[in-house]
Formats: structure tokens, C-alpha cells, sequence
């Protein structure tokens, strides 16, 4: 066995249906008492769940989340929560939500408890990324990384099928990228397996049975797991490409991830091919690529980026993005290659 590094990332983790009610004990040991409650504006129910659950600890309700964290929203709010002196921030809600609550930590330093509906898996990562003028910024922060994750598998219960499927393929991405990341180990190849099995499992589970409590509890112990995958190791090619079709083409995120995966690991596969292999294992298949892009297939997702807003001008400008500021990947970054992926991934060929 070849010589790797493994750092733990400190977390508190509360797993189980029903946990939500934990809620106000989990705000005590971080010694909070004035919470700003953060959601999107279609989760403003749930907020206001939590701030019900609170009583006089929640100061407020924040509910303008939204994709990609633009920097515009993310100064807002910062200047709501120091206006409710707020000492806390509470996110409820999926990758916008959590993103909007490291962008406040980030500038402010508040502790961040984070109630993940959906399975992005953000929750387990020190990762942040601000958009600014059509760029979207990333990088890595202790500071962001949520104090305590409560992972209550009963407020996933409402997440719509299609949403679910795209959610769940984005926290596979994750996973798949650590399988091939230039600082993987052999922990967190064993977390990306398993979280991506529990996916595999769930996602074609819960379009048949939506309301399966034990499907959306693999689920949501599949994305966990691949986010902490995410939090541990770099991410490479498929993250990249991501990011730019996200913050520059405004393209919904998990839909990105869904669409582009199974391009991204074709592109990296004959480079990687232990990583395939178990990709492929976890998914019961023969080939990884063809596997992901079957999952969402079969399952109702997306599978072409001009579905969801890209158009066929825009190809050009994405490739030359990616092909900025070179990363680690399993293979290196070639500029017909990358112009190529893109464009089977717009086009929605099967790899």
C-alpha cells in the first residue's frame, strides 16, 4: 500500500428520522442564542418550522437563498445578521442555502448548523464558492464548515422526484472525483463506494416510492458520505467544468452535475481505471460512464445540457474557461478533448 495523508475534518453529525427535534439542545452546546434561520424562498415552511422549534433563540428568517451564491445576496445577508446581532446562522435547505450560510461565515465568522433537505452534501465540506459578475469563486475554509449537521431523512420526504434524482447524481460526482483525486486515500475510497451504492440503491427506489422512509434514509446516508469525500480530497476535471457552466451560464446546479459526470469520467476513464472499476462495482455495472448516464436516464433526469439553458454558442466560451488555471486530473487537460466533451454533453449522446 503506497504512503497517503488522511486529515479528519472536525464535524458533529446527528443522524435519524424524527432528529430535527434536537435542534434547540444542538444550539446550546455551540452556546447560541440569537439564530438567523436561512432557507431558500419555496422552504420559507420549513424555516418557519425551525424558528417555531426556537422560540425566542431564532432572531429571524433570511429566505432569499438562491443558486450560486451571487455576492450581491450574500452581502445582504451578512448585514441582516449583524443587524440581529445574530450569533448563529441556521441553514435549512440544499447547496444555495448551505453555500449562503459559509458565505456568512466566511465574512463573520458565526457558527453555521446546517439541516440538509436535499443531497448535495455541501454540509461536510470547508468548500465555498461566491459568484461575482458571471465568475463563480471557490476555495477552502475551515471557517465555512458547519459546526453540527442534522440529517433528519423525514424533511427529505416533500423532495420532488425529479429533484431528488439530480440532487442525488450531484453527490455521486463528489464521490467519483475522490475515487481519481491526486490526494485520495484508502479511507475515503471506502466512504466514496459506499455512498455511492447507498445512491445507487435509493434513486431508482424513490422514483417508483417517493415517500419511502428507508430509500431517503440511504439516500441521505449516501450523501454524507460522498461529502465528506468532497471535504477530504481535491476535486478535478468534472468539478471544474461544473463551476464555470454554473456561475458563467447561470445553469441550475445539480442538473449540471448530472448532465456533464458521466462525460467527465468517459474523459477520464482509460487514466483512472481503478477508479472506474469501483465506480462501475458500487452501480452494479460493467462500465462507470455508461452507468451514471443510465442512472439519471432511467430515473427522469436530464442528460443534455441544452435541455437546461446551455446554448450551442456558449460551447466555445466554456471550453476556454475550463482550460484556464490548470488543476490535478487523472489525464491532462486537452483543449480538443474538453471542446469535445462539452459538446456531448449538450447534445446528450450517450458515452
Amino acid at each position: 500500500m503506497r504512503s497517503f495523508i488522511f486529515a479528519t475534518l472536525p464535524a458533529r453529525v446527528i443522524f435519524g428520522a424524527g432528529s430535527l427535534i434536537q435542534l434547540p439542545a444542538e444550539l446550546h452546546a455551540l452556546k447560541a442564542k440569537r439564530a438567523l434561520v436561512l432557507c431558500t424562498p419555496e422552504q420559507r415552511g420549513l424555516a418557519a418550522r425551525v424558528s417555531d422549534i426556537l422560540g425566542a433563540a431564532a432572531v429571524g428568517i433570511f429566505d432569499r437563498a438562491v443558486m450560486h451564491v451571487p455576492v450581491e445576496t450574500a452581502h445582504e445577508a451578512c448585514q441582516v445578521a449583524r443587524s440581529l446581532e445574530a450569533d448563529c446562522a441556521i441553514a435549512i435547505g440544499g447547496g444555495s442555502t448551505i453555500g449562503l450560510g459559509k458565505a456568512i461565515a466566511l465574512d463573520s465568522s458565526l457558527p453555521i448548523l446546517a439541516i440538509p433537505t436535499t443531497y448535495a452534501g455541501s454540509e461536510m465540506t470547508p468548500i465555498y464558492g461566491i459568484t461575482e459578475a458571471g465568475l463563480k469563486r471557490t476555495g477552502k475554509d475551515l471557517r465555512v464548515l458547519p459546526k453540527t449537521v442534522i440529517y433528519d431523512p423525514e424533511l427529505s420526504l416533500g423532495l420532488p422526484v425529479h429533484m431528488s434524482v439530480t440532487s442525488g447524481i450531484n453527490a455521486i460526482a463528489h464521490a467519483a472525483e475522490g475515487l481519481y483525486s491526486h490526494d485520495g486515500n484508502p479511507i475515503t475510497k471506502l466512504l466514496a463506494e459506499e455512498g455511492i451504492a447507498a445512491l445507487g440503491r435509493a434513486l431508482p427506489q424513490l422514483k417508483q416510492h417517493p415517500q419511502d422512509p428507508a430509500a431517503r434514509s440511504d439516500a441521505l446516508y449516501g450523501a454524507w458520505l460522498c461529502g465528506s469525500v468532497l471535504g477530504s480530497v481535491g476535486m478535478a476535471l468534472h468539478h471544474k467544468l461544473c463551476h464555470t457552466l454554473g456561475g458563467t451560464f447561470n445553469l441550475p446546479h445539480a442538473e449540471t452535475h448530472t448532465i456533464v459526470l458521466p462525460h467527465a469520467l468517459a474523459y477520464n476513464a482509460t487514466a483512472a481505471p481503478e477508479a472506474m472499476s469501483r465506480i462501475a462495482r458500487a452501480l452494479n455495472a460493467s462500465n462507470a460512464p455508461s452507468a451514471v448516464y443510465d442512472l439519471a436516464q432511467q430515473n427522469g433526469a436530464p442528460i443534455a445540457l441544452r435541455d437546461i439553458g446551455l446554448k450551442a454558442q456558449d460551447l466555445d466560451r466554456a471550453s476556454e474557461l475550463v482550460m484556464q488555471n490548470q488543476y490535478p486530473n487523472p489525464r491532462p487537460l486537452e483543449r480538443a478533448a474538453i471542446r469535445a466533451l462539452l459538446q456531448n454533453a449538450f447534445d446528450g449522446v450517450r458515452p
